[in-house]
């Protein structure tokens, strides 16, 4: 049954093992879908699939299999099996997919969601589909994958607003992830009116002081932030700080998110004492809420580095910049553009302590991953050329 119905609307990549342990739909309670794959093993229906490094990496149901089993069915039974296919993987793809912790499980099981997304959407199977196309959108964004995950984040938003009505909550989720996706791309004027109608759906709701409700009034302030209007985005991220913090108390990693987008915006705007405690306050958090490694310290390192570095205390900075470059390049891959900022900060401060054929390496890195997964005129990209200028002409070495 696996191959035959429900394994036949799946993609062609390698169903991972995390798929079978959730349960089948239309199976029997006693179901084993371990047993089941044993046999189509026994038939050559399947063949194990293995990693770079040799590991089981689950199976493959080759594609003239699939194709079979989804010629063979009727037209009742095909869309059914997609409904059932449908509810498998959205059962399977759980989690934070902005969390590098569940990564490894949800990478795999991405081709399958797109595959039975797509397929629903096109058969106008529009209901569940919403959810998940913003899941694996989010997973492409957190890896930095714009291109692939614009698409998915507005269909969702269209398929949501299309399921719920335009002033439902859902919708006003779907709105601020497309806005957060093009804050980050640099289209802050196309950003503004979908977070500042998300925010408006949260006012109008009967509970507006909620964690979901914090959470957009922080896109909304740092996109004010990086519009230069950082009079009118305080107000909201100061919100957001007391939502969550009445919320989850205070040394919740929402908290240390609403701390250090704070801080940030004291320090810009020339209050450097108020905004060293919150940084410092903002790493304390997440060093306890998510160990020694994980990107979200990565970040939180990041700032407290660039204000010292700012506040002329280099020595102090710079091993803050080197840890939070470590963890970046284990943990999201050396070509994240996170990595990119983390390289870019190193090297500015190696100048800065006239270390410039160290500084060198470190700024073409950096201008290569921003170039390749941000575009040639990305703030960030042209930041990384103009820095690398900078070194080559005081090297001596011209553009």
């Amino acid at each position: 049954m696996l191959a035959r119905d429900i394994g036949a609307r799946l993609a062609p990549e390698p169903i991972p093992d995390s798929l079978l342990d959730v349960g089948v739909p239309g199976e029997a309670v006693d179901y084993d879908a371990y047993e089941a794959r044993a046999g189509l093993y026994a038939y050559s229906l399947a063949t194990q699939a293995k990693g770079e490094d040799g590991a089981a990496k689950g199976f493959v149901v080759h594609r003239l299999v699939q194709d079979f089993a989804r010629r063979a069915m009727t037209d009742e039974r095909r869309g059914q099996a997609l409904r059932e296919a449908l509810a498998w993987v959205n059962a399977a793809f759980g989690g934070d997919p902005s969390d590098v912790r569940n990564w490894p499980v949800l990478d795999r099981l991405g081709p399958h969601a797109l595959a039975v997304a797509r397929g629903a959407d096109e058969a106008g199977i529009v209901g569940p589909i919403g959810p998940l196309l913003n899941d694996v959108a989010i997973l492409s964004y957190s890896k930095a994958r714009y291109a692939e995950a614009e698409p998915l984040l507005r269909r969702s938003l269209a398929i949501d607003e299309k399921v719920h009505g335009q002033a439902h909550p859902i919708v006003a989720i779907r709105l601020s992830n497309l806005a957060e996706l093009l804050r980050a791309t640099n289209r802050l004027r196309e950003a503004e009116p979908l977070i500042r109608r998300a925010v408006a759906i949260d006012e109008a709701s009967p509970n507006p002081i909620n964690p979901d409700a914090a959470s957009r009034l922080i896109v909304l302030g740092l996109l004010l932030r990086d519009s230069g209007r950082l009079g009118e985005a305080e107000p909201f991220v100061r919100r957001a700080l007391a939502i969550d913090e009445a919320s989850f108390g205070p040394d919740h990693p929402d908290v240390a998110v609403d701390l250090n987008n704070l801080a940030g915006l004291l320090q810009e705007t020339n209050r450097l004492g108020a905004a060293e405690p919150l940084y410092r306050r903002a790493l304390a958090i997440d060093e306890a809420s998510f160990g020694p490694d994980h990107p979200r310290l990565a970040n939180r390192l990041n700032s407290l580095a660039a204000f010292l570095y700012a506040s002329d205390r280099l020595r102090e900075a710079e091993p803050f910049f080197r840890r939070a470059l470590a963890i970046n390049e284990v943990r999201l891959g050396r070509d994240h553009p996170q990595v990119a900022t983390s390289l870019n900060n190193l090297a500015t401060l190696l100048q800065a302590t006239h270390r410039l054929t160290e500084a060198e390496p470190l700024y073409r890195r950096a201008l290569a991953i921003c170039e390749e997964s941000l575009g040639m005129e990305h703030p960030n990209t042209v930041t990384a050329r103009e820095n690398l200028a900078a070194l080559l002409a005081a090297l001596g070495k011209g553009a």
